[in-house]
């Protein structure tokens, strides 16, 4: 694989989805073959989905175009080093690797900053800055029990 040749078409990418109201990060995922198989842009502020990162985008495009939840055989290439909601939906879709160009300080510097969420995450639930509280009621495992007697489930 030519990993600085899909690094380069991330950044072409970035660069024109700033010209189309979208973020300065896109990501794309090429599978075995060497083809690419999903395209995510940044499309936070233009759709008001906080949700909206190129990573989270490639990677719900690769999966629908191959017809998986897993992307085992394929390699993620962003413009920019993952976010942590990021990393999370990445190690979720399991990619065999990822590449990436700019990194979390080169982020940072353009007014990106996601050191405090990697703080927040170690923190005790009420002592972040959004609380996280919770509450201890009766039947609250009852999904996961009912989860575990099914037959119809594909374990994840």
């Amino acid at each position: 694989m030519n990993h600085a040749y899909f690094l380069k078409v991330t950044i072409e990418m970035a660069r024109e989805n700033i010209e189309n109201g979208g973020g300065p990060f896109a990501a794309i995922v090429v599978n075995g073959n060497g083809e690419i198989v999903g395209i995510g842009k940044n499309s936070v502020t233009k759709n008001n989905d906080p949700t909206a990162h190129a990573e989270v985008q490639a990677i719900r495009d690769a999966c629908q175009n191959l017809g998986t939840f897993q992307l085992a055989d394929c390699i993620l290439y962003s413009s920019c080093e993952p976010c942590p909601m990021c990393l999370g939906a990445i190690y979720w879709a399991r990619p065999k690797e990822v590449y990436f160009a700019a990194d979390q300080k080169d982020a940072a510097n353009a007014g990106f900053d996601d050191a405090f969420i990697y703080e927040e995450i170690t923190k005790d639930h009420g002592a972040r800055a959004i609380r996280f509280n919770r509450v201890d009621i009766p039947d609250r495992t009852l999904p996961f029990e009912e989860w575990e007697h099914t037959y119809i489930k594909i374990n994840y």
